[in-house]
């Protein structure tokens, strides 16, 4: 802006100054012009005053380097000349504009141009008493030939003011712009030097305001929008119509393993698995796609939708669901159904053999006993078998009775009175070792399923002999209960399957002791739900330890 009013300035001034020029100069070339022509006919007065009382003879003492005389009789010869032989080098003058006005009208005036020598010469001619005109003529400059003579001046003067013009239109273009320049845009009308702009500064203002308050509903929908999508356990990325990352929050860069450097890259560099590149293409074209997908041991599933404005495709949304459980308990059901099933079928299968042998008669006498005592072993077991499923069932949903405080000892103490009976059936002996009472907030039949699924298991497992040792300790806000036996032991590669519903370790010899694979499962769950945890300790030959710790409050 400064430029274009510095240069419009500098026009301004230069065509002002040669228009002045050009006006000054016509002026004052009139003005010369006009005072010549009298001071001729003043001259030319005098001279013929003169030569009418002395004649020709007037001439002979008359000098002038400015002023040339001439003496024309009444045919047209020159009489005298001032500058000249004038019957040996003038020529007839009847035919001169200034003559035959003097012959006619009793003067004349005329003005010839010599564009050779760039002059002009002013005549003025008198009709004397005697029949003679009497001419006077002097020569002036042209408007050209003073122009080129004044060159020198007027291209000093013409210098001069634009110098002086370029400095003024300087500091004047600054003046005007400064105040525009240290404008203050967050209160322009109230700075505002110019009543001309304050239009245009209340205009800017208006849109000022509606700018901030944009601004700020733009930045607040976006702290609203990370503070959400961070917060967001699903993984969420934004790309542009070309593929480019234009958010990815903290769940999604967990997932693929990235950081805040590829915002503004293609998703390429972020991932490149051809699943996803075809994804993102066909919802570049407009489609929805959903895939799952297993990553960092986890099973995802991505849904990946394009987003529209106006009509036309603006970018793709991928939404990562982390399903990993869903996955894990729609494969527990189907297990679970399928060994439910197969555990159901075996006893069931047994008691339908033993009874149609039963009914057909084809059981000798002295064996029917056996196969009513084998009918009675399987119903119990089948029994059994569906306790425990209604018990772990109960504690899928957290149903129960309400939580209240349970001596933890007592219950330990009712479960080893009540297995040391079987127990002792094989030598097998109980070390139990317990403060006089340890109270804790629960349910007391969860409470009692979990010391008494340890405690069984610790005597089906053991060995001949051996002995089991159950212990109960108070470590500030938790109680410890511990159960160790000296039998089989768990390999390594096995503890990790252990909790898991109809896992055994040897089938054959659980279903020898009369296991139904879902006391441990039942033990998980029943310290899940008092918000406890169990780990276990084992070697094969040498015995097994649970410990499970468990808050005083539920």
């Amino acid at each position: 802006m400064t430029k274009k009013i510095f240069r419009s300035i500098i026009v301004v001034s230069v065509l002002v100054l040669f228009s002045s020029f050009v006006i000054a100069t016509g002026f004052l070339y009139n003005y010369f012009n006009n005072s010549e022509k009298e001071r001729l006919k003043e001259e030319l007065k005098l001279v013929s005053q003169n030569v009418e009382k002395i004649g020709v003879g007037y001439f002979d003492n008359f000098e002038s380097s400015i002023f040339r005389f001439t003496l024309i009789n009444s045919d047209g010869t020159v009489l005298y000349d001032s500058r000249a032989d004038a019957a040996a080098q003038m020529e007839n003058h009847s035919d001169r504009e200034e003559i035959k006005e003097a012959f006619s009208l009793g003067f004349g005036s005329s003005t010839r141009y010599s564009e050779t020598l760039t002059k002009k010469t002013i005549y003025e001619a008198v009709l004397l008493n005697d029949g003679t005109v009497l001419r006077i003529s002097a020569d002036q400059l042209t408007v050209g030939a003073l122009v080129i003579a004044m060159l020198p001046a007027i291209c000093l003067i013409i210098f001069v003011c634009v110098l002086v013009t370029m400095l003024l239109s300087y500091n004047m273009a600054n003046s005007i712009v400064k105040p525009l320049n240290n404008l203050d845009l967050e209160k322009p009308v109230l700075d505002s030097q110019y009543d001309e702009l304050t239009p245009v500064f209340t205009k800017l203002n208006k849109q000022h305001r509606q700018i901030e308050k944009q601004l700020s509903e733009i930045r607040k929908n976006a702290e609203e929008f990370a503070q959400i999508t961070s917060s967001m356990q699903e993984g969420l990325v934004i790309l542009d119509k070309k593929g480019v990352v234009i958010s990815i929050n903290p769940a999604a860069k967990m997932i693929f393993s990235t950081d805040d450097s590829h915002i503004g890259k293609d998703f390429l560099t972020v991932d490149r698995s051809l699943c996803m590149s075809r994804a993102v293409e066909t919802a570049l074209s407009g489609s929805h796609t959903e895939f799952r997908e297993e990553r960092g041991g986890k099973e995802y599933q991505f849904i990946i939708n394009c987003t529209r404005s106006e009509g036309e495709v603006s970018g793709v949304v991928i939404l990562c669901i982390d399903v990993s459980e869903t996955a894990f308990a729609e494969q527990s059901r189907r297990e679970f159904t399928a060994n439910v099933s197969h555990e159901l079928k075996t006893p069931l299968q047994a008691i339908i053999g033993s009874a149609e042998l039963l009914e057909s008669g084809l059981a000798k006498h002295e064996d029917r006993q056996k196969f009513v005592s084998n009918i009675k072993k399987e119903a119990t077991r089948l029994v059994t078998l569906i306790n425990d499923i209604i018990r772990l069932s109960q504690l899928d949903e957290s149903y129960g009775e309400k939580a209240e405080d349970v001596d933890l000892c007592g219950v330990c103490a009712e479960v080893i009175t009540e297995l040391r009976e079987i127990a002792a059936k094989r030598s097998i002996t109980f070390e139990f070792s317990a403060p006089d009472s340890l109270v804790i907030g629960g349910v007391r039949q969860y409470l009692y399923q979990i010391v008494y699924n340890l405690c069984d298991n610790a005597v089906r497992y053991n060995k001949d002999g051996g002995e089991v040792k159950v212990s109960l300790e108070k470590r500030e806000d938790e109680i410890t209960l511990s159960v160790a036996d000296s039998g089989v032991g768990i390999a390594a590669e096995h503890q990790g399957r252990i909790f898991e519903r109809f896992w055994r370790v040897d089938k054959s010899h659980s279903k020898e002791t009369g296991g139904t694979g879902l006391g441990l499962s039942i033990v998980k769950h029943a310290v899940l739900f008092h918000n406890g945890k169990i780990k276990v300790q084992s070697e094969p030959g040498v015995g097994t330890t649970f410990t499970v710790t468990l808050p005083l409050k539920k």
